[in-house]
């Protein structure tokens, strides 16, 4: 099956913190990319979602905050959570979270094997 992503997903595990109604959960990213995410979790938010949440990076303090919405989820069998695509209020603050995805996609992944994943959704390959 063909991948139609826009965006490389790396397989990068950060920590991300949101509140349903009055509760408060702390999950962990399966991959990772410029557009989204996948938040492993067995109590995932209805698709349509939007709501904020905290990404912890490595090296940087404090946590991004940022905006999602939930586009597809899973709570059956298999790799339970939900996927989500960031929504940007402005192009500074995406441009900053896109760096460093790309910081983070090389240190996991290697800068070669990150340019080429980067490359090949730019149109460069």
């Amino acid at each position: 099956m063909p991948d139609h992503r826009e965006h490389a997903r790396a397989p990068i595990e950060l920590k991300v913190d949101y509140r349903k109604l009055n509760s408060f959960f702390a999950d962990y990213t399966k991959n990772i990319s410029k557009g989204g995410t996948f938040i492993k979790t067995r109590k995932a938010l209805p698709v349509g979602t939007r709501f904020l949440f905290r990404l912890s990076v490595p090296g940087r303090e404090p946590p991004f905050e940022l905006s999602g919405e939930v586009i597809h989820a899973n709570a059956g069998p298999g790799e339970a959570g939900m996927g989500i695509r960031f929504v940007w209020a402005d192009d500074v603050h995406r441009q900053i979270f896109e760096q460093t995805v790309e910081r983070l996609m090389v240190e996991s992944l290697g800068a070669e094997v990150a340019r080429g994943l980067l490359n090949r959704t730019q149109g460069g390959g």
